[in-house]
């Protein structure tokens, strides 16, 4: 069983899931693959949301299981994000993965994007992950939900952030 490096545990606050929430269908099932301490997971049950979370620090391995659902929402690995950007291409499923901006870089990751579309929602503030120590940080970089297959009016579309964001 392969554990996260402590680099890639940062968990999803809820204010970066309140980005996403108006795309999801009330009827879709939710597979959230990386779900650490189960904040994705959470977020979504307190709202009605069928949700089904696996995690790698349990045993399930992203890359050799499948669990019925509908759409994949995660916040992945980063030092393995091609990996799972790959993956969630081919099991051609409609996927939300929040990741650093410089995931549009590279080619690997632009052969995909170019054959298969992708759409960004990009907050106007950068994401206040929960680190490891369970304080809050703001990320030193800038993220994005990376989208495929929801209906999206715009391939990036900009949001502005509300309130608090320090959950």
């Amino acid at each position: 069983m392969k554990k996260t490096r402590g680099s890639d545990n940062f968990q999803t606050p809820n204010h970066a899931v309140d980005l996403i929430v108006d795309y999801i269908k009330p009827n879709q099932t939710i597979w959230e693959p990386a779900m650490g301490k189960g904040n994705i997971v959470n977020y979504f049950r307190k709202r009605g949301y069928t949700i089904n979370g696996t995690d790698i620090n349990d045993g399930y391995d992203f890359f050799n299981t499948e669990i019925e659902c509908d759409v994949i929402i995660t916040n992945p690995p980063y030092s393995i994000k091609d990996k799972w950007i790959e993956r969630c291409y081919n099991l051609e499923k409609p996927f939300m993965l929040l990741l650093p901006l410089t995931a549009l870089e590279g080619k690997f990751r632009h052969s995909f994007y170019r054959e298969k579309g992708i759409s960004l929602i990009i907050p106007n503030k950068r994401i206040n992950y929960e680190t490891p120590s369970g304080k809050k940080s703001s990320a030193w970089f800038a993220s994005a939900w990376f989208c495929y297959g929801f209906d999206i009016p715009q391939q990036i579309t900009f949001v502005d952030t509300y309130g608090n964001t320090d959950d």
